[in-house]
């Protein structure tokens, strides 16, 4: 497992602000936030990946060096993860994308829920490498729904799972269920809340990048 936040570097300023309450009312400031560390986060990964030899014509003479041998496949869970997915877009700009809504349903009394999902759109997965990029990682159920939901567009070669935040119920539960999986995290937070939310977390992410909903 990948921590970000394990070691000293810019990256903790951006996860400083999207956590602070006094910056967090800024959604544009929040959006590039997200949008940085997932840049950040890809560029990490970028270093597992598959890469060939090549030889580049210059003005000059011929440069070898290394390009990678297949783009990932990036899976964005909406809505919250667009500007967090954006930044892995930066930097895997010729990747393929997949497109889920999940999302929590309306709490119960006892604060559980079931996942909604009411959208997907997916190229084949069949032997790629796929990226699961959701900010953040609460319990898992969602993550994992959206996993067992593109299992119909063929199975993976390699499967990473991307967040800004995770709560360690959430990692322990896909682990479980996804022992394939590998992490590629932000920060790794406390624990769930009785509401399911995570501690010390940043709130409802969506909300922060934009706006509230009904």
């Amino acid at each position: 497992m990948f921590i970000l936040q394990s070691n000293a570097s810019i990256a903790n300023h951006f996860i400083a602000e999207l956590r602070d309450v006094s910056i967090q009312h800024d959604s544009m400031r929040f959006r590039r936030n997200m949008d940085r560390l997932g840049e950040i986060l890809a560029y990490e990964i970028s270093k597992t990946l598959i890469y060939k030899p090549v030889e580049i014509q210059t003005p000059l003479a011929i440069a070898h060096t290394q390009m990678l041998e297949e783009q990932p496949v990036l899976v964005a869970i909406l809505r919250a993860s667009l500007p967090f997915h954006h930044g892995f877009l930066n930097i895997f700009d010729r990747a393929e994308n997949a497109f889920i809504g999940a999302y929590r349903g309306k709490h119960r009394a006892d604060e559980t829920f079931d996942v909604q999902m009411d959208y997907l759109a997916s190229p084949d997965l069949t032997d790629k490498t796929i990226i699961l990029v959701d900010p953040m990682l609460a319990t898992g159920k969602s993550l994992y729904k959206s996993y067992q939901a593109l299992q119909a567009y063929g199975v993976p070669r390699r499967v990473i799972i991307a967040a800004a935040i995770a709560a360690p119920e959430g990692v322990d539960y896909l682990k479980t269920q996804m022992p394939e999986a590998e992490f590629f995290l932000g920060a790794l937070d406390d624990h769930l809340n009785e509401k399911f939310y995570i501690i010390p977390g940043l709130g409802d992410a969506g909300d922060l990048a934009y706006g509230g909903k009904l």
